[in-house]
């Protein structure tokens, strides 16, 4: 079978870019341990229900449904498994899994063998990952299995006439909770009509993570009692050289900013773009940060709490890889500024339509957009507003789903 041929090519890619790459190396000696794990820890006694994240994004969208369904079923245990290492090294030591491994690669034989070890009685595989060997094993078991906040688009091999007979994959699903219309009609098109439209995890996740945010001490009294803070996220080099140039003419705005890569030459390289004073999170105390114009975090795990300290953010990643996460910013109520690299992402499109969030292409974009945003506090307000609303009436997948799981 191709799809078998394409997969035990993959592994020996996999073997040999292990021998150059740090982080391929720690998936690919993670996944060859998952057999040992499981052996150790399965309690052959139990009932285990699977959850299955690609990485770290897809585990904050389906963690809204572990949680809830431990707290009303505490009589199942939970096996969580990830694919890649950025999911698995930041979340091994979860605590509302009872077993948390790699996901072997989809080979015929690492497919049996972990579901022999495991026995799942019922699978939930979040918003993408379509594991051929898996889902059949899991089908010819009649396992329950869900695939919950997916989103499809026409421009996927499903959809293809050269790639019908995987498509297959998708009828081992016994229902779909996806995002939108346009998956619904593209499942309906291969006869697929077990679906059901939720809407996205996410926008729980984000409501979830806003209760249980942190309060900062540093970052309140960096803020003070100024009503002008800008925080930007996971920013990138090109996203810096706009708002920092703007900023440095504009003395009356603190500025937060929390780069994506957090690197010594990273962080210097920014210090050196800014005027005024700056301190770094790790580096200063709150004495220190009061007398400050700007606030490099210079670590992880702050930023979803830090956006409650804003008037406007700004999200970054629009001017490369696309966008990272607006729907943080957007639950605090306040106006999220990205770059143009946002097509596939249905949260920042429906921000737009809502005129809580804004697409800049340009310096020139940028700062007209915070001209307006300085001039008039209304039109600032309402766009916060706009964000937060918009957030909030996206919410309730996951009662829709595991009521409709009958769970």
């Amino acid at each position: 079978m191709v799809y078998n041929i394409a997969i035990y090519l993959y592994l020996m890619g996999v073997a040999i870019a292990s021998l150059f790459s740090k982080k391929v190396k720690r998936m690919w000696r993670g996944e060859r341990a998952t057999f040992g794990v499981l052996k150790e820890k399965v309690d052959p006694t139990a009932k285990y229900v699977w959850f299955h994240a690609a990485s770290l994004g897809e585990f904050e969208q389906g963690r809204p449904i572990i949680e809830r369904f431990r707290e009303r079923h505490p009589e199942y245990k939970i096996l969580l498994t990830f694919f890649s290492p950025s999911g698995y090294e930041v979340r091994k030591n979860y605590e509302g899994a009872d077993i948390i491994c790699y996901l072997p690669l989809d080979t015929p034989i690492n497919a049996l063998r972990f579901l022999r070890l495991v026995r799942p009685v019922m699978a939930f595989f979040i918003k993408y990952e379509f594991w051929y060997n898996y889902l059949h094993i899991l089908k010819h078991r009649g396992v329950p299995t869900y695939s919950v906040s997916s989103i499809f688009r026409k421009e996927q091999i499903f959809f293809k006439w050269y790639a019908r007979h995987y498509a297959n994959v998708l009828r081992c699903f016994t229902h779909f909770y996806v995002q939108n219309e346009e998956s619904r009609q593209l499942l309906s098109k291969l006869g697929i009509t077990e679906v059901t439209i939720t809407g996205d995890t996410r926008f729980d996740r984000v409501l979830q993570i806003k209760e249980q945010s942190k309060q900062l001490p540093i970052v309140a009294s960096f803020v003070g009692q100024t009503d002008k803070v800008f925080v930007a996220g996971s920013s990138w080099e090109p996203d810096e050289d706009i708002f920092i140039t703007y900023f440095n003419k504009h003395p009356q705005w603190k500025m937060v900013i929390a780069p994506h890569v957090i690197s010594e030459s990273h962080l210097q390289q920014i210090i050196e773009k800014v005027d005024g004073k700056v301190v770094r999170y790790t580096q200063t105390t709150e004495e220190e940060a009061a007398q400050a114009r700007v606030l490099i975090i210079d670590c992880f795990g702050l930023l979803s709490s830090i956006y409650h300290y804003g008037q406007v953010s700004y999200v970054g990643g629009g001017f490369g890889v696309g966008i990272h996460n607006v729907l943080e910013a957007a639950v605090w109520h306040i106006p999220v500024i990205f770059g143009p690299n946002n097509q596939r992402f249905a949260e920042a499109r429906g921000l737009i339509t809502a005129e809580g969030g804004f697409e800049i292409r340009s310096f020139e974009d940028f700062a007209s957009l915070m001209d307006k945003f300085d001039a008039d506090s209304e039109a600032l307000e309402r766009a916060g507003l706009q964000a937060g609303t918009f957030v909030a009436s996206k919410s309730g997948a996951t009662h829709k789903i595991l009521n409709d799981v009958g769970l």
